[in-house]
C-alpha cells in the first residue's frame, strides 16, 4: 500500500499561517483547537549568530504512535498508509494520549470533551486530494506531503 507523510521545511517557513486557516476552515475547528500551528523560535544566539525561525507544529503520524498506545479506548490507529487518526466518536477525553504524545500535537477541546489532532485530512486523500494544509496555500512552498522517499528526494537538494 502506497506510503504518505507530511514533511515541513522548517528553515523556509515565514510564519504566514495559512497552514492554520486552511486547517481551521477544512476542519471547522472552534476557537482554541489547533491542529496545525506556527509558533517562534527566536530570537535567540546560536553559536554566536543571530537565530530565528518559525516551527510548525502538527501530528508527525508517527511509525509508532505513543498517543495509540496510550488510548485506552483505541480511538488512535495507524492506518496501513501510514496516517495516524483520531475517531472522535469513540474519544472518552480522558487526555491520557495529550500527555503521551511527544510533539505537543493534541488538543483538548473541553466544549466537547474530547481530544483532537490532525487526521491529515484522511477524509481529503482518500478521493485523492491533498490535506488542507498542503494544498498548495502555503505562500513559502514548505509543506509536502505524498510518498517519503519521494519527499526526501525533492527536499536533498535544497537542504545545505
Amino acid at each position: 500500500m502506497k506510503q504518505y507523510a507530511l514533511v515541513i521545511d522548517q528553515e523556509a517557513c515565514w510564519g504566514c499561517k495559512t497552514c492554520e486557516v486552511s486547517c481551521k476552515q477544512e476542519n471547522g475547528a472552534v476557537d482554541g483547537i489547533k491542529l496545525i500551528y506556527v509558533s517562534e523560535d527566536g530570537p535567540k544566539m546560536v553559536d554566536g549568530e543571530p537565530y530565528f525561525v518559525f516551527r510548525v507544529n502538527v501530528c508527525r503520524h508517527c511509525d509508532d504512535p505513543p498517543c495509540a498506545d496510550a488510548c485506552p479506548e483505541e480511538a488512535i490507529t495507524k492506518r496501513e498508509d501510514g496516517i495516524v487518526v483520531m475517531d472522535y466518536e469513540q474519544c472518552t477525553g480522558c487526555e491520557l494520549c495529550i500527555e503521551a504524545c511527544p510533539y505537543n500535537a493534541i488538543s483538548f477541546d473541553p466544549d466537547k470533551g474530547i481530544a483532537q489532532k490532525c487526521n491529515l485530512c484522511h477524509h481529503r486523500v482518500d478521493k485523492g486530494l491533498l490535506p488542507a494544509c498542503a494544498d498548495n496555500i502555503c505562500l513559502a512552498h514548505c509543506i509536502f506531503f505524498g510518498d517519503p522517499e519521494e519527499i526526501s528526494q525533492t527536499l536533498d537538494p535544497l537542504i545545505p
